[in-house]
């Protein structure tokens, strides 16, 4: 009988465990998400509004302007010293000329042992699959439909996955953990290991924006106050390991949680681009993200003016304040303006100690007035 071995943040996984998972724990696989465009319509697709349906281009959460902008895509990989990329959509193969290119791309960028994979439905020209194999794609994830899961003989993706094990990529599954599923789920990973597949993911189900009202509709409930995972998801994942541990499966089974992602995977991802691009100024926190002085006017028309009386006023070095037109504010060291908030407060300026993603959307968490 196999062991199964507990993870990171309640993942956990029947060997052999994907590389591309590995290097997701390190936060070192950059997300590449080629298209919000998708054959499948699956009712729990957690994709954002913003990007499902469309046909746009995000390298982590920065957008690319068009398909030849891959400059960004570059730099993205740089500033968290990726070792490999996940190409997800949507799904990549609508757009598979696109897809090869950006595969192509990334291999000769960063090498040969720059590991990609790839998230498809199969749906649609899953017969160029080969082609993003010979550009270098590594690692091919299907995502069978759950009406499927204990029925895959007559899969209308079968020959898709069957033309994908003739290439040299590593072939796997990954689905949703979906409660009280469980024997389709095994059902499907006795067919993934009958077909010599590597391994299958399972995700802890979550709620989105997008599915919402989806999952609502099946009377599925969160599982916790402080979680948008999925009741009993976990549960039935868990369940699911032990049944293929218990069969003693070569293949490798890997359930991969909600706090997984967020607490793990991102976190680490953001501390790595945090450390690459942060401004000496900018404090970097426990959790990757910048803690900075912000300094805001009601006439943002005298910005440029206010930024060079303050530097020249309070001797402030250029490396420690910051004008961001973009954000129409002033930046600088935390510790700076702790010090003087009680002065430009009473010239009607507003100043805040603000906490923010150092991502490209630049998300921000808290905003507290100063002085405190």
């Amino acid at each position: 009988m196999k062991k199964m071995a507990s993870w990171l943040n309640e993942s956990a996984y029947t060997a052999p465990l994907s590389p591309a998972c590995k290097m997701c724990a390190d936060g070192s696989k950059l997300v590449v998400l080629i298209t919000g465009l998708c054959p499948a319509k699956c009712f729990y697709c957690p994709l954002s509004f913003e990007k499902g349906g469309s046909d746009r281009i995000f390298a982590d959460e920065w957008e690319l302007d068009d398909e030849k902008d891959t400059k960004k895509l570059i730099r993205e990989a740089e500033y968290i010293d990726a070792t490999g990329a996940g190409i997800t959509g949507g799904d990549p193969l609508v757009v598979w000329k696109r897809t090869k290119k950006y595969i192509s791309l990334l291999k000769d960028t960063f090498g040969q042992n720059f590991h990609i994979h790839l998230y498809t439905s199969g749906i649609k020209n899953g017969e160029h699959l080969s082609d993003l194999v010979s550009a270098g794609l590594d690692e091919i994830r299907f995502h069978p439909l759950p009406k499927d899961w204990n029925k895959m003989e007559r899969s209308p993706i079968l020959n898709s996955i069957k033309n994908a094990l003739e290439t040299s990529a590593d072939i796997a599954f990954e689905i949703p953990a979906i409660p009280k599923m469980e024997q389709e789920m095994f059902s499907l990973i006795k067919f993934a290991h009958g077909l010599g597949l590597k391994w299958v993911n399972l995700n802890e189900l979550e709620y989105s924006e997008r599915n919402c009202e989806a999952l609502i509709l099946r009377k599925y409930n969160v599982k916790n106050d402080i979680s948008a995972a999925v009741k009993g998801s976990q549960e039935s994942a868990l369940r699911v390991l032990n049944m293929a541990a218990k069969e003693n499966l070569k293949i490798g089974v890997h359930y991969c949680s909600s706090s997984f992602k967020d607490g793990i995977q991102l976190t680490n991802r953001i501390k790595r681009r945090a450390n690459n691009i942060a401004k000496d100024y900018e404090i970097i926190s426990d959790d990757g993200t910048f803690i900075k002085g912000v300094i805001y006017s009601q006439n943002t028309n005298s910005l440029q003016k206010l930024y060079l009386l303050l530097k020249t006023e309070f001797n402030i070095p250029n490396n420690h304040i910051f004008l961001n037109k973009e954000k129409k504010r002033i930046e600088l060291g935390l510790w700076i303006l702790e010090k003087i908030a009680s002065n430009l407060k009473q010239r009607g300026l507003e100043c805040y100690m603000v906490e923010e993603y150092p991502t490209a959307d630049g998300l921000e968490v808290e905003r507290t007035p100063l002085p405190l």
